[in-house]
């Protein structure tokens, strides 16, 4: 008998629960809400917010303001000190950093042990569920799995306290079983430098019997193209031929897999994609016919939404789950056992399905370049382009920023239009200014920048005077309220004005 046909038995009982999902979802979600306040009632902000007294969904409202990272960075931040029962009970060691808010360079995000294991971990685990469900043939236990991981570093001295990319800590804290059937080992994973890494992993991998990869494509694809450099093969099934499956998460994979199809010719390859923050684990896609993905109900998380258009709203209305209307976009809310409460993700999703609760990620709630988890936000660019501005005596009148993709002539990199009403005397000194500056206020970028491993240096074109004017004008939106998006994580807009630049 094969490792994989004894981890079907192990899976049946959880993939019977995923099961009930459709009648028992809403169920669910209020026993998680109930079990998240009985959990914080004697923390600080549960005190504060009086969680003992909290009834219904209703009075949680009216309690607990909706929050987003900088009105929970204070208590964090005495958090990693040291301080306990703040925002979740005991003591948290472990912070996932992630991209820059607009007044910080990084955010660090609360990974407590519940959240660890019932969240960050159960994801995983019910992705495998899922995947053994809809292909019985498969083999995934009788090989290795694939899994990038980040880094991670001390946090403020504190002992045995880590705070670092959400990968690295959920490998740091991976059980000695788990590790049998993971790749490369675990010192290798955590290496901080990506090049070296990328080496490494391609060398310690290309000789084992891989059958499925885990991790964020654009870093994903890096590993893979080194190993068939090393091994000097085409596809990738010549090195592992018993590979059959990439769950992939963190950023879109739509602009990377033709890239992945010319990779992996194999007919037997499956893509699974879900949807995993460093806030918490989300959504899994269930069906490999349909592009949606179930939301986890049972998670230890409690899901709002916010109506996109009532963003800013004094009075928005926000409802959980049995409130929400096909076909209309949400920024999501969540509360959850990592200490998070009605906490602002960033992310917007749309629901296509109420039986089960199934949606697709539309965006974020702000312009926003997240093509290669880089995270680059407006704010970022907008400081960026005040110092390049500063530093060279340039004025910019209008812009916008869009990625360029990986082809056959360059690597992946940020192209910036932008209409100066005074130019800088050198464009290039501009350039490597502004690419610098967003590397120092976003942590993000720097990553993705170091070494150039997978994003170049920023590209800027000139753009002809009145270009933007003369694109919205083309549109129909010259005046009034309509503004010119900022950054954009397709091409479409960017493509109309190099066009019209032409």
């Amino acid at each position: 008998m094969s490792l994989t046909s004894i981890a079907r038995v192990l899976f049946r009982g959880r993939q019977r629960e995923l099961e009930t999902y459709p009648e028992k979802g809403e169920q669910m979600q209020r026993d998680v809400l109930n079990f998240l306040l009985m959990r914080a009632k004697d923390t600080e902000y549960g005190r504060k917010h009086l969680f003992n007294h909290i009834k219904s969904y209703d009075e949680y409202v009216q309690n607990v303001p909706v929050n987003d990272y900088e009105s929970l960075k204070g208590d964090i931040d005495r958090m990693r000190h040291g301080e306990e029962n703040i925002l979740w009970p005991g003591l948290v060691k472990w912070y996932a950093k992630s991209s820059g808010t607009t007044n910080d360079k990084s955010k660090f995000i609360p990974v407590t042990q519940e959240g660890l294991q019932h969240i960050h971990y159960q994801g995983p685990k019910d992705c495998v569920t899922f995947y053994l469900r809809n292909n019985p043939k498969s083999r995934i236990f009788d090989g290795k799995s694939l899994i990038l991981g980040g880094s991670h570093q001390s946090n403020y001295n504190l002992p045995n306290s880590l705070v670092g990319d959400l990968s690295a800590i959920l490998i740091e804290n991976i059980t000695p079983l788990a590790e049998l059937f993971r790749v490369p080992k675990k010192a290798t994973a955590l290496i901080s430098d990506f090049e070296v890494k990328r080496d490494r992993i391609a060398r310690e991998t290309m000789n084992k019997n891989v059958t499925n990869i885990s991790g964020v494509p654009s870093w994903m694809l890096s590993v893979l193209v080194r190993v068939l450099e090393l091994t000097g093969k085409k596809h990738l099934e010549d090195v592992w031929p018993n590979l059959e499956v990439f769950f992939h998460g963190g950023i879109a994979f739509t602009p990377y897999r033709k890239q992945y199809e010319q990779l992996i010719t194999s007919p037997k390859m499956h893509y699974m994609e879900t949807y995993n923050a460093s806030e918490g684990f989300f959504g899994v896609q269930d069906d490999p016919n349909d592009k949606s993905m179930l939301l986890m109900l049972d998670y230890g998380v409690f899901y709002e939404f916010l109506p996109v258009d009532e963003i800013g709203s004094d009075h928005p209305n926000i409802v959980p789950l049995t409130g929400v209307e096909l076909g209309k976009n949400y920024a999501m809310l969540i509360s959850s056992s990592c200490g998070l409460w009605r906490y602002e993700i960033g992310d917007t999703v749309q629901f296509t399905s109420r039986n089960p609760y199934k949606f697709i990620i539309t965006g974020r709630t702000r312009y926003f370049i997240n093509a290669f988890g880089e995270e680059l936000i407006m704010d970022n660019a907008e400081k960026g382009l005040a110092y390049a501005c500063e530093k060279t005596g340039a004025v910019v009148s209008e812009y916008t920023a869009a990625p360029v993709y990986m082809d056959n002539k360059a690597k992946c990199r940020h192209q910036w239009l932008i209409e100066f009403s005074k130019e800088p005397a050198d464009i290039n000194e501009f350039a490597d200014i502004l690419d610098k500056r967003l590397q120092e206020i976003n942590s993000d970028y720097e990553a993705k920048r170091f070494h150039d491993i997978t994003l170049q240096r920023l590209e800027i074109i000139k753009a002809r005077p009145n270009l933007f004017n003369d694109w919205l004008k083309s549109k129909g939106k010259l005046g009034g309220q309509h503004k010119v998006p900022r950054l954009s994580n397709d091409r479409k807009n960017i493509e109309e004005l190099l066009k019209m630049n032409e």
